[in-house]
């Protein structure tokens, strides 16, 4: 039997309007991996999640899940292989956090059915994992941003996805839980297996926690494979105009 990579990028371009963002780039990703998409602002971290996720259709080359091409797949499938957690949540949503994470189960219903049995143990389970159990009732607008972010994460895991999207997760919350929020993610990836991609800014968290990176750089994909190895004081200074210094502790960043 051959071995099919969870996502597979094949000379993928994509932009917007009369902007190229990126540009004929490859990317493999292995079942069950942990990524971080790294890169300078405005470099394609989050189009190369779109692009994924199909929310942004490439201009030229394909992207394929599962060894599928993602055209091929209806939207209820894809929504069964990949969920997305974006990078900015809505506030003002009039639902309570249960049934936010409850809307992860979408994929699995039929439209005029309403929720089943499993789908609330789902819920529950997902909400349990995440330690948003005793937010079911409150709604976006009265928890904090970590919260929230649980909460979707939460949704995410109840759509039971083998593939993971996370578009900046923490990068608004306070040190302590964006560890809280990177450790859970890693038990996602461990106890269930799942494939996670996660765009970081913080290269020490994605050095602590990602065993892979994928480093864009000019529309192109500068390094894709252990992050130990990507991480070279070299690219950190051409991509992200800073002086590094690797020691036992991670990486010391200062102004060039």
């Amino acid at each position: 039997m051959s071995h099919v990579p969870a996502i597979e990028l094949r000379a993928l371009t994509c932009g917007y309007k009369d902007r190229t963002i990126l540009d004929s780039i490859d990317i493999t990703v292995e079942r069950g991996g942990f990524y971080a998409i790294m890169g300078a602002n405005g470099c394609g971290k989050t189009t190369l999640l779109r692009c994924i996720a199909g929310l942004l259709p490439p201009r030229k080359g394909e992207v394929l899940i599962d060894g599928k091409r993602i055209s091929d797949y209806s939207p209820r499938h894809l929504a069964q292989q990949l969920s997305l957690v974006r990078q900015h949540q809505q506030t003002d949503l009039d639902f309570t956090a249960e049934e936010i994470v409850m809307m992860g189960r979408n994929p699995y219903q039929s439209r005029l059915a309403n929720e089943s049995e499993e789908d609330r143990s789902i819920v529950e389970d997902s909400m349990r994992l995440t330690n948003t159990l005793h937010l079911r009732k409150e709604h976006p607008w009265s928890i904090s941003g970590g919260e929230l972010q649980r909460v979707m994460i939460a949704r995410s895991l109840a759509q039971q996805t083998p593939i993971m999207l996370l578009d900046e997760p923490i990068s608004n919350l306070d040190i302590s839980h964006q560890f809280e929020i990177m450790d859970m993610l890693v038990d996602f990836n461990r106890s269930q297996g799942k494939t996670i991609l996660i765009v970081v800014h913080d290269i020490n968290l994605a050095y602590r926690y990602c065993p892979q990176l994928i480093l864009l750089h000019n529309k192109q994909v500068l390094y894709q494979g252990p992050t130990a190895e990507g991480f070279t004081e070299e690219r950190i200074e051409d991509v992200f105009g800073v002086k590094a210094h690797k020691g036992e502790e991670g990486i010391t960043l200062r102004r060039k």
